[in-house]
């Protein structure tokens, strides 16, 4: 069974955040081993380049088989593409790691680092928002993959 990890600066506090988590935690049980990193946002430095620095090398340090970074600027991807993204990466490793990187975005060590990013808009949403919208697209991944009717 594929393990997806996600790697995620900054955790979830609000109720409604945490259940929905919970929910796609359960629909995703059946498909895969799924695991969320929740690491530290660096708010103790007023730089933004220590920040990102700090963040990054937190990033790095729980990347694990192949790495994808959630980057607004990052490759255009419709559900269906990734879908068989997934597919095909879990074709090459165990582990697919999804990055999740800080509100000031991450490090340039961590872009040269992850060269596999991806986009599901232009629009910049909260972490917390990012978060559940990647969860969802991986169970509709699963979803499409195995012909259900949840994809339309």
């Amino acid at each position: 069974m594929i393990t997806i990890r996600l790697v995620c600066v900054g955790n979830l506090k609000e109720k409604f955040w945490l259940e929905a988590q919970k929910e796609y935690q359960k629909r995703l049980s059946r498909f895969c081993k799924l695991e969320i990193v929740e690491l530290e946002e660096q708010n103790k430095f007023d730089n933004i380049e220590r920040i990102k620095t700090a963040e990054g090398e937190e990033i790095l340090s729980a990347l694990s088989g192949r790495n994808v970074l959630l980057d607004v600027n990052g490759k255009l991807i419709s559900s269906e593409q990734f879908a068989d993204k997934i597919e095909n990466l879990s074709l090459q490793t165990s582990t697919i790691t999804f990055v999740i990187g800080g509100s000031y975005g991450v490090s340039d060590e961590v872009q040269t680092k992850i060269g596999d990013k991806i986009s599901f808009g232009r629009a910049t949403f909260p972490h917390n928002l990012a978060r559940i919208i990647l969860l969802e697209q991986v169970y509709r991944s699963f979803m499409i993959k195995s012909n259900s009717k949840y994809h339309k």
